[in-house]
């Protein structure tokens, strides 16, 4: 048996931040940073591996581990990878190195308990993007739950009370309908493939059950509402904006950066697959909710005062792109037969998750920095800090303008390849699309220049201490991760190639 490589990265994160529940004494703290901080790196070195030792040339899954898990109703512990899943696992294991290192100056009450969490939330969150049996996703799927609600729940702000259960019961809800969908599956995949098979909950092999046009219309919806509630799409996202603004710096990171991309991941390896004929007749009316997230709650974004409630609303907008992309592929070939523009169009949606992962997560760690200096995220309460922390003012300036598209940076990759190659299926979804450029300009360099620029009016920003140390060194990772992307995005594109290309073919090949 190969390196159980994919184990190893599920697993050491969720023991590791399970020991470090016994180091809680005050005089442990330095050692439960250093801990934390080596745990997360090596779990970063792990999936570089990956990385290094992925073939772009096939589709098939890699670092694949099957062992019996239940054999009684044939559920596998069954991993494995593809170009869909690795970058994902990717920017998770990144952004926990990212998390623990803010939390040097921003978290010092309950350090152990901080840090645990977010290094279980990270192996729950690799489990999700490597499971390949459905009852094992399911299980991670839900357990991640479990820290994100810690999180915001006891390091959040005065109504995480609120927020938390929000999220849990509007996500819970979702996952409801998600087990509804599997065990259906499971049902159909039973009297198909027979009763001892070991694929009667195999994601791969539901992706080639044969199903009618009713039955994929059920599931395709409940597997809607599971993944939309996630990503989030309008008008299932209103959980979102309370989330961000409870939460502590590094549960908006995480929150933005890995946990709304488990909703696209659910369109690329569940709904896309499985149900390509009904994925093709709701094609429309996902475009329009798109559309929807992507004008109006640009329009909303605008008009916040708090910067933690605006970037929130910014995130919703942008994940419009990553539907969009997503589902325009039918209309593109219907119009153009012209497969390399469909795949253009979906590597640009994934490209835009990987993108917003970064863009967001710079963003909410630069209010990190600011609410931890003044306690306030309430844009007006600023004013001429570039003035004071001019450093730290360069670094937002960058993250503002990748979050607007600027090219040279990674929001523009993913948006570009989206709305160019929206062009084909029809006019008007990419002027809609590029309304995103101007409306997202407006609502951040708005609060940018109320922020940063001016003079200074309020006495506190007077005294304001600029970023150093590891403030300096998170915002310097992120700044380095999104300009790699922005002027050198081939090795992702070459990782997502031949996934997409299998994809594009799977949703073309109809089951009726």
């Amino acid at each position: 048996m190969a390196f159980p490589l994919l184990s190893w990265l599920i697993w050491i994160p969720i023991f590791g931040g399970a020991a470090l529940l016994f180091l809680r004494k005050e005089t442990c703290v330095l050692w439960v940073r250093f801990f934390s901080l080596c745990l997360a790196m090596f779990s970063f070195g792990l999936s570089c591996v990956l990385l290094i030792g992925f073939d772009v040339t096939t589709s098939e899954m890699q670092w694949a581990e099957t062992i019996p898990w239940i054999p009684s109703f044939q559920i596998f512990y069954r991993l494995g990878v593809d170009g869909l899943s690795l970058p994902l696992i990717v920017l998770t294991c990144f952004t926990t190195i990212l998390v623990i290192l803010a939390s040097y100056r921003s978290v010092q009450n309950n350090v152990a308990d901080y840090c645990a969490t977010f290094l279980i939330m990270q192996g729950l969150m690799c489990g999700v993007f490597a499971s390949l049996d459905a009852v094992l996703f399911y299980s991670f799927w839900e357990a991640m739950l479990v820290p994100m609600f810690l999180i915001i729940g006891r390091w959040g702000g005065q109504n995480r009370i609120y927020a938390t259960m929000k999220f849990f019961l509007y996500t819970f809800f979702g996952s409801v309908l998600l087990l509804v969908a599997i065990l259906y599956l499971q049902m159909v995949a039973k009297s198909t493939l027979g009763a001892e098979s070991d694929g009667l909950f195999n994601i791969l092999a539901f992706q080639n059950l044969a199903l009618t046009m009713i039955e994929q219309k059920w599931i395709f919806l409940a597997f809607l509402i599971a993944f939309a509630i996630k990503v989030p799409m309008w008008p299932v996202h209103t959980w979102l904006p309370d989330a961000h603004v409870e939460a502590p710096a590094g549960g908006s990171v995480v929150l933005a950066a890995i946990l709304l991309k488990m909703g696209g991941y659910g369109f690329l390896r569940f709904i896309l697959p499985i149900t390509p004929d009904a994925s093709q007749f709701f094609a429309s009316g996902i475009i329009g909710l798109s559309l929807i997230a992507i004008i109006y709650i640009a329009l909303v974004a605008i008009v916040q005062t708090d910067m933690k409630k605006l970037i929130a609303y910014s995130s919703i907008s942008h994940m419009g792109i990553v539907t969009l992309g997503l589902f325009t592929v039918f209309s593109i070939i219907k119009n153009t037969e012209n497969h390399d523009v469909a795949v253009a169009s979906m590597e640009g949606s994934l490209v835009q998750m990987i993108s917003h992962g970064f863009i967001s997560a710079a963003l909410f760690l630069c209010v990190g920095v600011l609410y931890d200096r003044l306690h306030s995220r309430l844009i007006k309460d600023y004013g001429g800090v570039v003035n004071t922390m001019p450093i730290f003012a360069a670094f937002f300036m960058l993250f503002a303008m990748a979050n607007v598209g600027l090219p040279g940076t990674s929001g523009f990759v993913g948006e570009f390849l989206v709305i160019l190659s929206a062009f084909q299926a029809k006019i008007w979804y990419a002027v809609g699309a590029a309304t995103l450029l101007i409306l997202g300009a407006s609502y951040t360099l708005w609060m940018y220049k109320r922020v940063i620029f001016g003079s200074i009016t309020q006495p506190a920003v007077a005294t304001l201490r600029d970023i150093q140390g590891t403030e300096i060194c998170v915002l310097l990772l992120l700044a380095i991760a999104i300009l790699w992307l922005g002027l050198w995005p081939e090795p992702l594109l070459n990782i997502l190639q031949a996934s997409t290309e299998h994809l594009l073919n799977q949703m073309l090949h109809s089951k009726l």
